[in-house]
Formats: C-alpha cells, structure tokens, sequence
C-alpha cells in the first residue's frame, strides 16, 4: 500500500458508509454508538483512580489526625496542597494538551504522576511521616486536576452534537462510584491490616493507600488504550489530529465571553460548598447527630453514591429536554436547601445529604457541557482548563479556612460559611440567565430548539458553498463565441471591451466571500 493510500480515511465521516467485517460491527465501527459508549469505558475508567484517591484522607481523617498528630487545619492542608498547584497547571496543562501532547500524550502523562505522588502519599504514611504525605499530595495535585481536563476533553471530542450531555453524566457517575468505593472501604481496608496483619497504625494507613495506587495505574492503563482506539478513530475517519486545528494562544483567554467567565464563578462557588463539606462531614456527623463512625461514613459518602446513578439518568434527561441554565439554577437552589436543613436543624442528615447528592449530580450534568457551547472545539483544553485553575483556587482557600473555621469557630459557622457561597453561586447563575436571553439564549434552549438550530445553520452553509462553487465554475469557465459575440455588442454600442466580464466579475467576489459566523 503507498503512502498515500494509507493516509486515505477508510470511512468519510459525511457519507458515513458501512465498514465491512469486524470493522463494521457495532462494536469496532467509530461512528456506531456501542463503539463510542465502549470508549466511554474507559473515559470513566481514566478518572476512577483519580476520583478514588482525591478523597482517601476524608475516609481516613480521624486516623490521620490521631497518628499523624495533626489538626483539623493540617489535615486540610492535604486537600490545599492538591489544589494549589492546579491553580496555574489546569491552565498550562490545558494549553499544553491544546499545542503540544494532545489528549492521547496528555492523559499517559498525568496517569503517570497520579500514580506516582499517590505512591509517594502512601509511603509516606507508611514511614509515619506526614511531611512526605503533604509532598505525595502535592505531586498528586499536578496530575490530577489535568486528568480530568483531559477526560472532559476527549468526551467533547467523541460525544459533541451527540450524546455530550450523558457521557459527562456517566463520567461523573463513573468517578463518584471511585469515591464511594473509598469512602465504605478504606477504612475497613485500616483495621483489617491493623488486626489481621497485626501492623503498626501507619503501616496500616499505608496499606489503606497501596490499594488506592492500584486503582490510579488501572487508570493509567486506560489512558494506554484511548490511545490506541482514538487514534485509529483519527485515521478511519479522516479527522485532524487533536491540537493540530486552528492555533491557541494564550492572550485569547482575554476574548473568552462573559457567559465563559461565569460558568467559571458559579462552578468555584457551588464545588466549594460540596468537596470541603465532604472532607468534614464524617466527623461532624459523629459530632452532631451522635452517629457512629461506621454510619458517619456511610452518611458522608451519600452524596457520591446517589451521583453514581444520579448523574447517568440526568445526563440522558439534560440531553433529551436541554434547558442546562434552568437546571443550574434548580440545582443551587436545592443545595441551598439541604446545606440549610443541616446548619439549623436536627432533621435526619440522610434527607439534607440524598437532597445535596441529587442536587450535585443535576449541577455536573448541565453545567460542564455548557462550556462546549460557548467556546469553539480547539480551545476547549484551555477553557476546561482555566475552569479547573478557577475552580482549585477556590478549593484550596475554601478547604484550609474550613479547617481553621472548625477549630476556632464550630460547624454551624461552617455551615453559614457554605451558604454565602451558595447565594454567590445563585447570583451568578441569574446574571449568566439575563445574559443569556440578551445574546440569544443559546444556553438554555430545548433538544429541539437546538437542533433546528442547528439544521438551519447547515442549510445555511450548505447554501453558501452552492454559491460559492458555482461562482467558482464560472470563474474558471473560458471565454467562447459567447464572449466575442459580446465584445462586438459593447463595440457597436461604444462600450469598452471586457466591462461586463469585470461587472460579473465584481458580482461573484461578492457572492463567494462567506460571512464571519460567531462561535460565542
């Protein structure tokens, strides 16, 4: 076969043809769903050691307050320094994935950190030293925030115009079934090695973390396959290598729209009322409702558990109805509630945790797609990751005063603290509405109103090129009898040889120049 011939796409993603054989199967043909929701798999399964191990120190808090001998302010700090350092990676990590790795490279390389600075965390426990947990946590951090960047990136890329809105859904369920897992299992995974293997209480710890290093080289083992399968999607189907489209620069971030800007705002606002709360929650349950440890962590662990099926099934009713703005604000408004049933009231914590479970899996389904609504495809890495940075600033700040909060202050202080956030996150969602309905409410348009949108858009393009290839043929049409037989008319009538053909001439470069469509 030459060289060309291999360059040759087997599959024209317009005509959208039959492969034959296996290639043609459900299963290993790119344009078929099963193939897709196949690859989804793994998608999930890239962020499921991520998901795992980000909360581990929430299942382990009181062991890793009482052998490290740390605070609830020094115990935060884990959560801090994992975010922190997000705070400028998630935006070069972004434009770095944009310009230089692309999603396969990217999401190999930040499954290689994850696993290593888990590894490092896990020893450091193990050696009962706390300063090596903090400097693991951090490394973790590096990788973390730009995996899930690369995540979102590549559901964009398999999902877009499709099913974007479920496969975010199933991602988000996918992940918190991570956090669940730790959540009613590390613990038990503590004191099965501190009575059945009878180890010290830090080697315990550590072997509560080892499993958690497992899970993150499983993940980096699903980066390896997306790497095989979307680059053999790529060359099937004939579609431009990720990051080699239109260039990315970093002073475009100043052109991102006001609607970007506040999807940013309200995704820090609501995440920091949810992750910090989760850190804590175990303990304060014991506290406030005198619950046992073992019940506390199932409580704390609600939230995740219910987004396990949560987010699948509103990410299929966000696809089928649209309206992501409205649920946003429906969202906010049902956190709201349940952070308030449990700051002012005795009230069962499991109704305020399944009320704020649901609420979180609602938010993630409708707002994280927005993005891909407002920005075009070959700046999503820079807009995704600018909204982790955004998002970990707040984290970082937000889960340290938390700690200090609790100390000083108490839990219902905490909690007030938390709505304030909430209310700032609701304000920022009616402003983002009233900009919204001002640009032409493309956020919160039905399934319908989309796709007719959308059509109307093709036909309008489709439109456009019949112009423009028709000018074409003209333009390249030669002069025959016609245009002699025209030329003796212009000289009987005193006109200089050669005018209409200009005229005609001016006329198509008119028609076949294309008008400027916004993307915001």
């Amino acid at each position: 076969m030459s060289a060309e011939e291999e360059k040759t796409p087997l599959l024209d993603p317009e005509d959208n043809p039959e492969l034959q054989g296996c290639g043609g199967s459900v299963m290993c043909n790119p344009n078929r769903l099963g193939h897709r929701l196949l690859m989804l798999m793994f998608m999930c399964l890239l962020g499921f050691g991520n998901y795992y191990c980000y909360d581990q120190p929430a299942a382990l808090e009181q062991e890793i307050q009482d052998v490290m001998e740390v605070n609830t302010a020094q115990f935060e700090l884990l959560y801090s320094l994992y975010s922190y350092p997000n705070v400028v990676l998630s935006v070069f990590g972004g434009f770095l994935i944009d310009r230089v790795t692309g999603l396969r490279w990217g999401a190999i390389l930040f499954g290689t950190i994850i696993t290593i600075g888990h590894a490092v965390f896990a020893l450091g426990a193990q050696v009962n030293s706390f300063l090596w947990m903090e400097i693991g946590r951090f490394i973790f951090g590096l990788g973390g925030e730009n995996l899930a960047v690369v995540q979102n990136a590549y559901a964009v890329s398999w999902f877009k115009d499709r099913e974007l809105n479920m496969a975010f859904g199933l991602q988000l369920s996918i992940a918190r079934l991570g956090s669940t897992v730790n959540m009613l299992s590390s613990e038990k995974a503590y004191f099965a090695a501190l009575n059945g293997l009878h180890v010290g209480r830090p080697q315990a710890i550590g072997f509560a973390l080892w499993i958690g290093v497992m899970f993150c080289a499983m993940s980096l083992g699903a980066a390896f396959v997306l790497f095989f399968f979307d680059k053999r999607r790529t060359r099937i189907l004939g579609l431009k290598e990720h990051g080699s489209g239109e260039k990315v620069r970093v002073r475009d971030v100043k052109d991102f729209p006001l609607s970007l800007w506040l999807i940013f705002f309200i995704c820090v606002a609501y995440y920091v009322t949810i992750f910090p709360f989760i850190s804590l929650g175990t303990v304060f349950f014991q506290d406030k409702y005198d619950l046992s440890s073992s019940e506390a962590h199932v409580v704390d662990s609600l939230v995740y558990l219910i987004s396990l099926g949560g987010a699948f099934v509103f990410g299929i009713v966000v696809d089928k109805v649209g309206l992501n703005l409205t649920w946003v604000i429906v969202s906010i408004l049902g956190t709201i509630a349940s952070h308030g049933l449990m700051a002012f009231t005795f009230i069962t914590p499991y109704v305020g945790q399944i009320l704020m479970g649901t609420m979180y899996s609602l938010l993630a389904c409708a707002l994280w797609p927005m993005v891909a609504q407002v920005m075009p495809e070959h700046q999503l890495g820079t807009a995704y990751g600018i909204m982790q940075a955004i998002q970990n600033l707040g984290l970082a700040v937000v889960a340290y005063a938390a700690g200090i909060i609790v100390d000083a202050k108490g839990y219902l202080v905490l909690e007030v603290f938390f709505l304030v956030w909430l209310c700032l996150a609701l304000l920022c969602a009616i402003l983002l509405y009233m900009v919204n309905a001002a640009s032409g409410g493309k956020l919160n348009l039905t399934t319908k109103e989309r796709d007719a949108m959308k059509e109307r858009e093709k036909r309008r393009l489709a439109e456009q090129e019949g112009v423009t290839s028709v000018s074409e043929q003209k333009l390249a049409a030669p002069i025959t009898d016609m245009s002699t037989s025209q030329e003796s008319m212009d000289s009987a009538s005193g006109s200089q040889p050669g005018d209409l053909p200009r005229s005609r001439l001016n006329r198509v470069s008119v028609q076949a120049d294309p008008p400027h469509v916004s993307l915001d």
